[in-house]
């Protein structure tokens, strides 16, 4: 049993539902980071957990896993390739932690994917990029300097 004593769930906003978020491009963070041993105890592999930073699905919570080290050369390939993508989104080339890495802006592409052992839509991180500076998307968009615009 567990002394529950002095929780009032009047004073308490309850867990929102745990749908998956439409497939789409996100402002995040990475909050998290966590080496763990794969279920065949044969390598491991990087968990990272992203936090949404703005719009309708702020705070809410993904997670990818990287396989670092794994007996398969080619699921290394891909998890190293996706850590540069991370890498490179927010601007850490060479970290000697993973917690270099956290609370840095980045965008993540997520997309939905079929469970095999349920057939449930769940969320999939599968792209990295660069937060876009607001005044140099303006700039661009309007071809002309911010130093030389009316205004």
């Amino acid at each position: 049993m567990a002394d529950l004593q002095g929780f009032d769930a009047n004073q308490v906003e309850p867990a929102g539902d745990f749908e998956p978020i439409p497939a789409g491009k996100y402002l995040a963070v990475i909050t998290e980071s966590e080496m763990k041993d794969n279920n065949a105890g044969n390598g491991s592999y990087l968990q990272l957990t992203f936090q949404v930073q703005d719009g309708p699905y702020k705070n809410r919570l993904l997670w990818t896993r990287l396989n670092l080290d794994h007996p398969n050369a080619i699921a290394v390939e891909i998890a190293r390739a996706e850590l540069s993508a991370i890498c490179r989104a927010v601007g850490v080339l060479a970290p000697k932690d993973s917690v270099e890495l956290h609370n840095l802006p980045l965008v993540i592409r997520v997309r939905l994917k079929k469970r095999k052992d349920t057939g449930e839509l769940t969320n999939e991180v599968k792209g990295y990029s660069k937060k876009e500076a607001p005044a140099l998307a303006a700039a661009g968009a309007n071809n002309t300097p911010p130093w030389k615009r009316a205004g």
